[in-house]
């Protein structure tokens, strides 16, 4: 049976600068706490010392490509494409009085193009990464004074693209914080949960912040928050695994509950009891809390199981979100388990607690894609596991989940956070350029390229009922 999704659905594809951009501190860019981390976010923070480079510097070369690049992706049909705009190229070192014109004026031209081709951004303030000044000098989200450097930027940018941009969102997989620190909040991986969760405190007031000014300087916009939707199973029907899953899953969506909500949830008193956390929160931050988001989006890219056996828990800590591994799903080349129904499920999850619109705004298989002879790359894996995810993206619709649209990540191949790799390789367009940074960057159109243009064109018509085992 074919999946019927509404004609207003936007498809595309999501990128974010630190990952595609290069051009490293061009232009007046400043130094940001993604230039820090040569070897992704699992990797050890390096200061830069001059003459040195890694493989963002010059990335993707988006920069310089983005002509090249929006057109391939108005030819697969966009409607829409998420990009981040980063920090460092409008405020270099975060605490200017003014804004880096020629900063602005690049997003400028990359929202021109977009517009060209009917192609609606969908903007990310911060994505993994925030000025390296603000670390340095004031101690990241640490520091409270943080917060209106960050509504500075969120005003400046609102004010300048509110005839371009109509679909906003504050902080990139905000949840990640507990488990990469000084990439979600600029403080050292070693910090203790009291500091940690001030950090998260002083960032979610500043994404309130960021909401209130949106809706007040663009009308006709919608902002959301973005959470890394890491849905977890309990792995036996024991009462103690359930209970421990419950409490797990209120880990990440406590940052939703917040955003929201407009208010800390009830049971986070006791979480934050247990680990003896005692968070400084002003009158003010509570009001501006209850300035709330228009949708929810997220990433999705796998399911985990969690469970009270401890051996199976340390077996599982190697994973950046110590998931056990479902023993009935399959797994990618990376180790990650893959589970199309798990987005169904967790479509179902999100809109049920919230009642919010939802966009699926990163969902993808990072793959070592092989060319052939005749210079092609013949993905059928990739067609296979976006098709399946698709297909539960339409059951979700006939459940009654209001969705905005689908955002695949990486719809051209670009450096992964994880461990700032060229191999692991998301996109519908193959770009020539390897881990060590050796190659032509140029683009080529692989299998599934012309499979998600059809998927576009026929608004979902096309899809596959997948092939059940």
């Amino acid at each position: 049976m074919s999946k019927c999704f509404p004609d207003n659905f936007l498809w595309g594809g999501a990128i974010a600068a630190n990952q595609v951009e290069g051009a490293y501190l061009t232009d007046g860019k400043g130094l940001s706490t993604a230039d820090l981390l040569p070897h992704g976010i699992m990797g050890e923070r390096q200061l830069r010392t001059p003459g040195d480079s890694n493989i963002k510097d010059i990335a993707i070369d988006f920069y310089h490509r983005y002509r090249e690049d929006i057109a391939l992706f108005a030819e697969m049909g966009f409607t829409c494409l998420r990009i981040s705009i980063a920090w460092t190229r409008i405020y270099p070192q975060g605490d200017e009085d003014t804004a880096n014109e020629e900063g602005l004026a690049f997003y400028d031209r990359v929202f021109d193009e977009l517009a060209k081709y009917n192609i609606q951004p969908v903007v990310t303030l911060s994505h993994y990464e925030m000025p390296y000044g603000l670390v340095k000098n004031y101690g990241g989200w640490g520091n409270r004074q943080t917060i209106t450097f960050f509504e500075r930027y969120a005003r400046t940018v609102f004010c300048r693209y509110r005839d371009k941009v109509k679909y906003w969102l504050t902080f990139n997989e905000i949840n990640m914080s507990l488990h990469a620190p000084f990439t979600g909040v600029g403080l050292p991986n070693t910090s203790d949960k009291s500091a940690i969760y001030q950090a998260i405190h002083h960032q979610l007031v500043a994404s309130a912040r960021a909401v209130k000014a949106c809706h007040a300087l663009i009308s006709d916009a919608k902002i959301g928050s973005m959470l890394l939707g890491g849905i977890l199973y309990p792995l036996t029907c024991k009462p103690d695994d359930v209970i421990e899953t419950l409490q797990q899953n209120r880990e990440w969506l406590f940052f939703g509950d917040v955003q929201a909500r407009g208010a800390y949830p009830a049971y986070m008193t006791r979480v934050f009891s247990k680990h003896g956390i005692r968070l400084y929160i002003t009158d003010q931050d509570r009001q501006d809390l209850q300035e709330t988001v228009d949708f929810i989006s997220f990433s999705y890219y796998m399911s985990g199981c969690v469970t009270k056996d401890q051996e199976l828990n340390q077996q599982a800590r190697a994973n950046i979100l110590n998931m056990v591994p479902n023993p009935h799903l399959p797994h990618s080349e990376w180790g990650w388990q893959i589970d199309p129904v798990g987005l169904r499920y967790l479509l179902n999850v999100l809109y049920d607690r919230y009642q919010k619109p939802l966009f699926i705004v990163e969902n993808g298989l990072g793959a070592k894609d092989v060319l052939t002879e005749d210079g092609s790359i013949q993905d059928e894996y990739r067609i296979k596991y976006l098709n399946d995810h698709l297909y539960q993206v339409g059951e979700a619709l006939e459940d009654g989940v209001c969705i905005l649209g689908y955002t695949s990540w990486g719809p051209i191949d670009l450096v992964s956070a994880s461990k700032a790799e060229m191999s692991k390789r998301y996109g519908f367009i193959y770009v020539d350029r390897d881990d060590d940074g050796n190659g032509t960057l140029v683009r080529r159109r692989k299998k599934s390229f012309y499979w998600y243009a059809e998927i576009i064109k026929s608004c979902g018509k096309t899809l596959k009922a997948p092939h059940i085992e």
